[in-house]
């Protein structure tokens, strides 16, 4: 069952020590990690807070070994996040449009056929 942890850091993250931290995990391999789902960050000039849906907490626990690193050398202490078992989530449908449309690598497919090879 998927895990939503809430984070709300005291003293309060900035936005700006918020944004180095996401640029220090793209540097470490690690912006989009295994098993994230969901990630937020919302709040005020003064302080954000972040939500994050994972899979599990395994996988939580292993992006926190890269995640906590950072968040120490940036002086910032995450606090204990609320963990909640996620109840629902509400995915809006696809647009009808965007759905039908074709990729130039699907349209390059389909002109070479089945076989790979160009029609003749």
């Amino acid at each position: 069952m998927a895990l939503a942890f809430y984070f709300s850091p005291t003293p309060v993250m900035t936005p700006q020590l918020y944004d180095e931290c996401i640029k220090r995990l793209k540097k470490a391999g690690a912006s989009h990690p295994p098993g994230r789902v969901y990630h937020a960050c919302f709040g005020t000039n003064e302080g954000v807070n972040v939500f994050d849906v994972w899979t599990s907490q395994a996988a939580f626990d292993k992006f926190g070994q890269t995640l906590i690193p950072i968040l120490n050398q940036l002086g910032v202490d995450p606090g204990q996040p609320r963990v909640m078992e996620v109840h629902n989530v509400i995915v809006p449908p696809a647009r009808a449009r965007s759905a039908g449309k074709r990729t130039p690598a699907k349209r390059a497919a389909k002109s070479k056929g089945r076989s790979g090879r160009k029609k003749r």
